[in-house]
């Protein structure tokens, strides 16, 4: 077993070899991957050495100190928070061995093609249809929502491929070439004015089935790894005390005495105890998942990002009076990533209510909860048995 003195004389080795100050960004980041410390959780020869999960903190704050380059995680949050732990559960040895390094260090981004504008909230209605030719498979459809499109090499697909079956039961996962023919990309501009999401439209696209994750017909399964990893990295991610919404609204309050109330302080007391407790119960899900795979918890967990930052926001925009009703620009822009917090509290307050729906529209992670967690009765679903096909659309 790899413990932390091995790891901390590992990582001293990395830097030894590679100083982060005369060594190339992106070969500091592959020789750090080849050396396990990429995630240290991983098998080795995949960025890991079979550690605990726990220890990856060893390696970061120890390449932290010593100044090294990070693979600015936020870039590239979709492959690290869902491709990867996906790929690592149900990919081949070959696309394992594709794939997870030029993912980690950020040569190749992803994105995530599930979501469809037919579906809403109910993503196993989906209706993007792949169907077999060969050693290929000929993908037609739609998605929305699509952070990232506009820069990724890759997406994480799922596409119908029998739909004489119940619509959980006729689906497969797909690895996507964005840069295919027939794959076209195009912004949807939000309601802060930038166009950090998009739509896809899949025309006639070849994916060779070497690029399937998983058994024909068992993407629904394959799904849920990538969802429920995704809940965790957008509600679970690692922040310090008065990290993500509460910090800006918390340091208004401390520098602007002008603008207190009594009725603003009661709730923004309310709110950083909520975030408090939900920034710790995020770091306990993490420590859990040493012992396997994300559960149905990270739903809860996601829940109370959404609600948090929502509320936080426009507390944040209420105690800034005037000031609070101003929006810096509404330039249309492409951003390169998702940022919750940054820019001015209208902004804030504006990104916030995409917070319900991406991730899992808060309606469904309710329901996931409910059933999955305190087991209470299921909704009565009368499309379970039905064929895809026969399904009113």
């Amino acid at each position: 077993m790899t413990d932390a003195a091995e790891l901390r004389l590992l990582t001293q080795e990395l830097l030894t070899a590679h100083p982060p100050l005369s060594t190339d960004r992106l070969d500091f980041l592959r020789a750090r991957f080849d050396a396990g410390l990429a995630w240290v959780h991983y098998p080795e020869g995949l960025g890991g050495l079979g550690a605990s999960r726990t220890l990856q903190a060893v390696v970061d704050a120890e390449l932290e100190a010593a100044g090294a380059p990070d693979n600015d995680p936020r870039r590239i949050g979709i492959g690290l928070g869902m491709a990867a732990p996906t790929i690592l559960g149900y990919g081949t040895e070959e696309q394992k061995r594709r794939f997870l390094r030029p993912l980690w260090v950020g040569e190749e981004v992803w994105c995530q093609l599930f979501s469809e504008p037919g579906a809403g909230s109910d993503l196993a209605a989906l209706g993007t249809r792949a169907v077999r030719e060969g050693d290929s498979w000929v993908v037609n459809g739609q998605k929305v929502w699509t952070s990232s499109a506009h820069l990724a090499r890759w997406a994480i697909l799922i596409a119908r491929t029998d739909p004489d079956l119940p619509k959980h039961r006729g689906i497969t996962y797909f690895i996507c070439d964005m840069t295919d023919p027939g794959v076209e990309v195009r912004p949807l501009r939000q309601i802060t004015g930038e166009a950090e999401f998009n739509e896809v439209f899949l025309t006639d696209v070849r994916i060779p089935d070497a690029h399937r994750l998983g058994e024909v017909g068992d993407g629904w399964r394959v799904a849920q790894t990538t969802l429920m990893n995704e809940r965790v990295s957008i509600g679970g991610m690692r922040i310090p005390r008065e990290g993500g919404m509460i910090g800006p609204v918390s340091r208004t309050w401390r520098e602007r005495p002008e603008l207190r109330t009594h009725d603003l302080h009661q709730r923004l007391l309310k709110l950083w105890v909520e975030a408090e407790v939900a920034r710790l119960t995020g770091e306990r899900v993490r420590q859990q998942l040493v012992a396997g795979q994300p559960g149905p918890e990270g739903s809860g967990l996601k829940l109370a990002f959404a609600h948090l930052n929502q509320e936080i926001s426009g507390l944040e925009v209420e105690l800034l009076g005037e000031e609070g009703l101003l929006y810096d620009d509404w330039t249309m822009r492409r951003p390169e990533l998702v940022d919750f917090t940054g820019r001015d509290a209208g902004y804030r307050y504006l990104r916030s209510k995409g917070n319900s729906i991406e991730g899992g529209t808060s309606e469904v992670l309710l329901n996931i909860v409910a059933e999955r967690v305190l087991g209470l009765p299921s909704e009565p679903r009368t499309d379970k048995d039905v064929a895809w096909k026969d399904l009113a659309r």
